[in-house]
């Protein structure tokens, strides 16, 4: 039997927006009853973090909810990680860039009245100032460069250099940003593809087209090694590359993301995080949605040369794999704190808000 997040979705019964409505209460309620500990926060043990995916999820959907209690209970858990650095963070954190990268998201939607406008661009001053580049003694031949980490001292990753690009480009800045070009440096350094900007040793190793982890500190994939020393791509890293090269102004005719599609194409799934089964599943859905969006990619022809609609099909995924109490879970992996359902019901809320663009 497979495990009941892989299970297949039926296909019959037509999806209607009053089913995918009705979902997206379940799990909006889920979060404001069951959802929020005393001081506001969303699994308080992430510092900024869930909270901040959690009120970003909500007003994704409902707007107005800005002035809702749950809501303002939470910006001003939020407000207490404001540090004097600029950064969004819990006190002594290691997840500077992650907590501030996604807080900036939820600040951006709560920022009616221009009340967080100050906030918001000494954070984007922060991102800047942590980001691994000349300011650190990084230069840029480094396989470290451009990157962001979990904080300033922890090793670049392409998860966390991603959010950086995110919130950079939310705060407004255009694709030739420097700070999003020093990035994309380091993205396609996590990319395995020859000759289009990956000089690491891992270059051609496997050159699918696909992304792995990290090129930086002897370069790691989450997927591991084939054997020869290549690190394998996989899904959900892939999606987070080709999102970031959008961001940063390539193009679709680009050799990176032609070859960023064409193993999207081949490895098409919605049942797993392709190379790493159900390990990230729904870290997986938000950043596939939120990738494609950017492409403008409605069908996706897969290895078979079968068409997906995707935003169809992931949102009959997403409901199909909903809980009664409204929340989702990763019940198969809990790998990667997705058995918090806090952390995994923001997912998946705002994959349904790409799936609805």
């Amino acid at each position: 039997m497979k495990p009941a997040a892989a299970q297949d979705q039926p296909t019959s019964k037509t999806i209607t927006d009053s089913d995918i409505n009705g979902a997206i209460n379940r799990g909006i309620e889920f979060l404001r009853n069951r959802g929020q500990t005393d001081n506001g926060a969303f699994s308080p043990e992430t510092g900024a973090a869930v909270t901040a995916l959690c009120v970003r999820a909500i007003l994704e959907h409902r707007p107005d909810a800005v002035n809702d209690q749950v809501v303002k209970k939470a910006l001003n858990f939020l407000n207490s990680k404001i540090q004097g650095d600029g950064g969004i963070y819990a006190e002594g954190s290691r997840y500077r860039n992650y907590e501030t990268s996604v807080a900036v998201g939820a600040l951006l939607k709560a920022n009616r009245e221009g009340n967080y406008d100050s906030v918001l661009k000494r954070a984007e001053a922060f991102l800047k100032q942590i980001q691994w580049d000349e300011g650190e003694g990084i230069e840029s031949s480094d396989t470290a460069y451009g990157g962001a980490g979990y904080g300033k001292h922890e090793r670049p990753d392409l998860s966390n250099t991603s959010f950086l690009i995110d919130a950079l480009k939310e705060l407004g800045n255009d694709s030739d940003d420097e700070a999003i070009q020093k990035a994309l440096k380091f993205v396609v350094r996590t990319q395995n593809l020859k000759g289009q900007g990956n000089d690491t040793k891992h270059a051609d190793s496997i050159d699918d087209g696909g992304f792995y982890y990290t090129p930086a500190a002897g370069g790691q994939s989450q997927a591991g090694e084939d054997g020869s020393g290549g690190l394998r791509s996989y899904g959900s890293m892939t999606y987070a590359g080709l999102k970031s090269m959008i961001y940063a102004g390539l193009s679709a005719d680009d050799p990176r993301v032609r070859a960023a599609m064409a193993f999207i194409r081949k490895n098409y799934s919605l049942k797993d995080n392709p190379g790493m089964g159900q390990a990230g599943l729904f870290y997986y859905y938000h950043t596939f949605a939120k990738a494609l969006d950017a492409a403008n990619v409605e069908i996706i022809d897969d290895a078979d040369g079968k068409p997906h609609s995707w935003r169809e099909e992931l949102t009959r995924q997403i409901l199909g794999m909903q809980q009664p109490d409204g929340s989702w879970v990763n019940k198969a992996n809990d790998r990667w704190m997705e058995g918090d359902r806090q952390l995994v019901t923001a997912y998946a809320l705002l994959a349904l808000a790409f799936c609805r663009s």
